[in-house]
């Protein structure tokens, strides 16, 4: 993983979605961020919350009910349906994205995630169950660290090592207003780049 090139990171095999989240893909720090994203958007205990890598990229969500039915969202691997959506939530819109042909897929496949492999996603699962503003300073490190890199200041691998970094020099602030919270961003930002200098 240390040595993957800029090209190679910013090659995914089936989504378009600019070269921020697609490095974030790479390193799984997207799917890190909706782990913390559902464990406040719906109160859950952080080990209830599980990724799955998925190369067919059709089934974007599962959701296990107590009585261990499971329901899927599922759709093409394209970024304009949940943004159509959210456009026009409540409501349905009709579009013209092409159905998915489960028929033509035959296979879907899923793994558990390796997290030796994937730290930046055992980052932020390990950040979620902290409490204070750690969040706040793995999303400004790991912002900085993947601007390093595509700029190729610095190699693919050491993008969780940065982020691992400054989250051991930080105190993890209780209850941190909005200026707080903005002046923590700041500063993990500031050192990150002093420290890449």
């Amino acid at each position: 993983m240390m040595n993957i090139s800029v090209e190679d990171a910013l090659t995914h095999p089936n989504w378009k979605m600019g070269n921020k989240i697609t490095i974030d893909s790479a390193t799984m720090m997207n799917k890190g961020l909706e782990v913390i994203e559902a464990r406040w958007l719906f109160d859950m205990n952080i080990e209830k919350i599980k990724v799955l890598i998925h190369p067919q990229s059709i089934i974007h969500s599962m959701v296990e009910f107590i009585d261990g039915s499971v329901k899927a969202q599922s759709g093409l691997p394209d970024m304009r349906i949940p943004i159509q959506y959210s456009l026009t939530f409540p409501e349905r819109v009709a579009s013209d994205f092409p159905p998915v042909d489960f028929a033509k897929i035959k296979t879907l496949t899923f793994e558990e995630p390796d997290f030796g492999k994937f730290r930046c996603l055992k980052i932020a699962y390990d950040v979620s169950k902290q409490q204070g503003t750690y969040p706040v300073v793995m999303n400004a490190a790991n912002e900085v660290a993947v601007n390093l890199f595509l700029n190729e200041r610095i190699a693919f691998g050491k993008i969780p090592v940065i982020i691992e970094r400054q989250l051991d020099k930080h105190n993890g602030s209780e209850g941190a207003d909005l200026e707080q919270i903005v002046e923590i961003d700041l500063l993990t930002r500031q050192n990150v780049m002093k420290e890449s200098a």
